[in-house]
């Protein structure tokens, strides 16, 4: 039977740090998962308006196989300027793809989100020195959660949006966890009851006293433009290939679709990456069609994307009031 990871973060994958940059008066941030050893890393994007970086490296057929870091970031298409301070950072260090005379490219895929005009500017002031400080704040140590890094300005629907995160032990013996900024337009509280969609995956009481409660959703407004995106990172700390990791980024939108109803719309970005650290072997399992490892790949897969829903949850159930949007825990109860 599976179980949750020490910290029930993505920290929990062996050779993932995570950090956050958090600015709330601007109510914008960022989140770098860090691997610095390089992950085997791909990418899955279903929403029809991303904003993203270095997804094309990541193809299978493509010649790098990893990446050093993951950025999720606020500030729309402004925000991918953070990513290069992730890089200098990385580059300082000597972590990435190996060059002449001793450099290195660090490979630093991301993807942002919209939260434009919902701080003290219109344009947050993200810039290159943010992704700096996130990688100097970055650790193994528990991720904090809600209304930090690239949660910090995110909306759902009509309540406050936020950052979360949860992880899975399998029987195998390796760790699979998501990490997620919840922006999206479509709802992760079911209006007939108050309560998260897919609350039935929680494992050891792990969305606390909110997790208990039935609220009233505020309405959404009609005549808002639809300004979305739901960003994530799955990682495991299993020996994956490209192609693997990418089959793996494809099942946890299974995840975030059945916790946020609609995804993947017209409007939204809606992108996750999946980062395979390598330290453990995929366990053989005969008597299913294709390499003795099929099964294992599957249920990482399956893993992830239950992971990704309960991430979700907490992404809300922990979030903040910020600049004037209701969050889930100053609703009032049913």
């Amino acid at each position: 039977m599976a179980t949750i990871g020490k910290h029930n973060d993505l920290t929990d994958v062996e050779g993932i740090l995570v950090g956050h940059y958090t600015d709330t008066v601007a109510a914008s941030g960022l989140t770098v998962a860090i691997c610095s050893e390089g992950a085997v890393t791909g990418v899955d994007v279903r929403g029809s308006a991303p904003g993203t970086r270095e997804t094309d490296l990541l193809a299978p057929a493509n010649l790098v196989q990893h990446a050093q870091a993951v950025v999720l970031s606020g500030g729309s298409v402004f925000g991918l300027a953070a990513a290069d301070g992730v890089v200098r950072w990385l580059a300082k260090k000597g972590f990435g793809f190996p060059l002449d005379k001793g450099y290195v490219a660090p490979i630093v895929p991301a993807a942002v989100l919209y939260d434009l005009d919902r701080g003290s500017d219109f344009i947050p002031p993200i810039s290159a020195e943010w992704g700096e400080k996130a990688c100097q704040a970055a650790a193994s140590s528990p991720v904090e959660i809600g209304s930090v890094g690239a949660g910090t300005g995110a909306w759902s629907g009509s309540i406050k949006g936020g950052l979360g995160t949860a992880s899975l032990m399998l029987d195998s013996g390796i760790t699979t966890a998501a990490l997620v900024a919840v922006n999206s337009d479509g709802l992760v509280i079911n209006p007939a009851t108050g309560r998260p969609w897919e609350i039935g995956l929680e494992i050891e009481a792990e969305f606390g006293r909110q997790g208990k409660r039935a609220v009233i959703l505020p309405p959404q407004s009609e005549s808002t433009p639809v300004r979305n995106t739901t960003i994530a990172i799955v990682a495991s700390d299993a020996i994956l290939t490209k192609a693997q990791a990418h089959k793996v980024a494809q099942m946890a939108h299974d995840g975030m679709a059945r916790a946020i109803r609609p995804s993947h719309t017209l409007f939204e970005g809606d992108t996750i990456f999946c980062m395979a650290s390598g330290k453990r072997k995929l366990p053989e399992i005969p008597g299913y069609y294709g390499p003795p490892q099929t099964r294992a790949v599957s249920d990482i897969g399956h893993a992830a994307a239950d992971c990704m829903s309960r991430a979700i949850i907490k992404a809300i159930l922990t979030a903040t009031s910020i600049g004037g949007i209701p969050a889930f825990c100053d609703l009032d109860d049913r």
